[in-house]
């Protein structure tokens, strides 16, 4: 990307800055490194601050639709205190801690449709600027790699991913927002399961997998969707066997309901109804193989599946391989980051 003037509240003629990310995708809880190069403009100035924000556009689901918005998930301070002379250049490297929970933006090399950015902020004299923008990339960490190779073994094919607002209650989620990656049942499960939606909630030690089926009428009652919960370390990569592993937690969670007892409050937290949620399930301990609760209640609604939406049926080794996701080809996403979030202010509602 090339300098970019600042002119907003540092006017005409102020220092321009250049974020420039060291090349190749991160994994969740990785590190991103790169420098920010400033050029000075028309007179000497202090640079008091230069922050990094970790930016996502995310859906929110009200009871009239949902509405799309800007995300900032996490923020860094990676330099200020120097004096910045007229014309001056001036790089300052950065080295920084995705969060655990940061969602995957790409596949296999190809991207998923999910929009993160990196905003560098920068402050001179009193007045900050949000300055250079940059595409965020991140690929799965080896567990969701394994998951995701082994359910597209299994005949299941990716549908969408999208990132949504609210909490899913009864795990450790950290973020304001989940992400939930839309697969089309495998045939085997075809007459009982529309799609399955996965969520991968990365921690230093390990995964929570919380895996959600919308289901076809008759097995189950009418409006409702499944749920299930397992938690894996990051050291079990090499020793389970992902493809029975992960067929079994599909199993359970296409059980009847009947095989499900309790009823302890289980869902997704409307984060604008205080005390309230949607999506609430009823969780159940059960002892196989990995840390596992499930339930049923009344699931999502709205979720984004809008036209040339890519479909990929893995097979073999190629696993859950994604072509053209959402219409989208990797040049174009790029595309979308600059055009969403430069179209974003401060006002716009932003959250954090």
């Amino acid at each position: 990307m090339v300098f970019k003037r600042l002119l907003g509240a540092m006017g005409a003629g102020g220092p321009s800055v250049d974020t420039v990310l060291d090349g190749g995708a991160v994994a969740p809880g990785g590190i991103l490194s790169g420098q920010v190069h400033l050029q000075g403009g028309s007179a000497d100035v202090e640079i008091e601050h230069i922050g990094l924000e970790l930016i996502a556009r995310v859906e929110t689901e009200h009871e009239d639709g949902e509405s799309e918005g800007v995300v900032v998930f996490e923020r860094f301070t990676v330099g200020g205190g120097f004096r910045l002379a007229e014309q001056e250049r001036h790089s300052v490297p950065f080295s920084v801690s995705l969060p655990w929970e940061t969602p995957v933006s790409e596949l296999y090399g190809q991207p998923l449709g999910i929009v993160l950015g990196v905003r560098t902020e920068l402050a001179v004299a009193g007045a900050r600027d949000k300055g250079d923008l940059d595409p965020l990339v991140v690929r799965p960490l080896p567990v969701q790699e394994a998951v995701l190779e082994a359910l597209g073994q299994l005949g299941f094919g990716f549908r969408s991913a999208d990132l949504e607002h609210g909490h899913i209650g009864g795990t450790g989620q950290q973020l304001p927002f989940y992400q939930e990656i839309e697969l089309t049942p495998a045939p085997q499960y075809a007459h009982v399961v529309n799609e399955i939606e996965l969520t991968f909630l990365a921690t230093p030690a390990g995964m929570e997998i919380v895996l959600e089926a919308d289901k076809r009428g008759g097995l189950f009652e009418s409006g409702q969707d499944a749920l299930t919960r397992f938690t894996v370390s990051h050291h079990d990569v090499g020793a389970r066997d992902w493809n029975g592993e992960v067929d079994g937690w599909i199993r359970q969670l296409v059980e009847h309901r009947a095989s499900y007892g309790s009823h302890a409050t289980y869902g997704h937290a409307d984060p604008y109804a205080a005390g309230s949620g949607y999506g609430h399930h009823s969780a159940h301990e059960s002892s196989y193989g990995s840390s596992h609760e499930s339930g049923y209640g009344s699931g999502h609604e709205g979720h984004r599946s809008g036209p040339g939406l890519g479909t990929a049926v893995a097979a073999g080794a190629a696993g859950l391989a994604v072509g053209v996701v959402g219409g989208l080809v990797a040049a174009e996403v790029v595309d979308e980051v600059g055009d969403f979030f430069e179209g974003d202010d401060d006002e716009g509602g932003e959250e954090d």
